[in-house]
């Protein structure tokens, strides 16, 4: 539950407090996604013929989401259910949608994964270079074509033993509640054979200030990781039930 700092003109220390505070947060934090733009920048080049699946290069978004983590005084990061991960399995992960805060999060479980990301992410300057150079998935909303062509290439990832990570409410929540599924995360999971992984994210709503630079507010974010649900014996036809079933879990 989130927890809010005393802010009001009878302490205004704790006002200009704050405000130091979040300087220094933008800045190192931009610093750190720059500093790891470049190492994944020179490692891409340097190991192009050895790390073909960018797995290398991905890793170093595991420091990165660590620093980013210890940066910021406002959050405090819970990871439960890792033990629910097998590292030399591939999954099609889908999780619960709140801020871009959870992008840092899912870092923090140590997966090789490639994200299936909107096409306005990778627009970001140094943030969508990152993206790219980890071979994300791009996908444009509304668009048939580019979203047969994201799934082409999340399906070439499964192939590759590469996990891919899905949204399935397509958008982030409004609420603290869960959104409609759409359907084809499961449809993808059937179709390749690898276990759907539940990932539960809480918390996070807040974690970035909206309308305002400043950070004010005591944020505990939580990621879980639940128990994988096996796709072996499911028919296409079955992507509904496995929806619902996801659903239900991350609810």
């Amino acid at each position: 539950m989130n927890k809010r700092f005393a802010s009001d003109a009878s302490n205004p220390w704790l006002s200009v407090k704050q405000s130091i505070q979040s300087v220094i947060i933008w800045i190192v934090g931009t610093a750190l996604i720059v500093i790891l733009f470049l190492v994944m920048a020179l490692l891409s080049v340097l190991l192009y013929p050895f790390d073909r699946k960018r797995k290398i290069v991905h890793a170093q978004c595991f420091w990165w989401a660590d620093a980013v983590t210890a940066l910021n005084p406002y959050w405090k990061v819970k990871i439960n259910g890792l033990d629910n991960i097998d590292y030399k399995k591939t999954y099609v992960v889908v999780s619960n949608h709140q801020s871009l805060a959870d992008i840092v999060l899912m870092y923090k479980t140590r997966m090789q994964f490639k994200w299936v990301a909107k096409d306005s992410l990778f627009k970001i300057p140094v943030l969508g270079w990152n993206m790219s150079l980890a071979r994300h998935i791009r996908l444009q909303r509304g668009d048939f074509s580019s979203i047969r062509k994201a799934y082409r290439e999340a399906g070439d990832w499964l192939h590759k033993k590469v996990s891919v990570v899905f949204f399935p409410e397509g958008t982030r929540s409004v609420d603290d509640g869960i959104g409609e599924f759409q359907n084809g995360a499961f449809k993808l999971a059937i179709k390749e054979k690898v276990p759907i992984l539940p990932v539960l994210i809480r918390g996070t709503k807040d974690a970035i200030p909206k309308g305002n630079w400043r950070f004010t507010t005591q944020i505990c974010c939580i990621i879980e990781v639940l128990a994988p649900i096996e796709t072996s014996g499911l028919l296409s036809g079955d992507f509904t039930k496995l929806r619902d079933v996801a659903k239900a879990q991350l609810s």
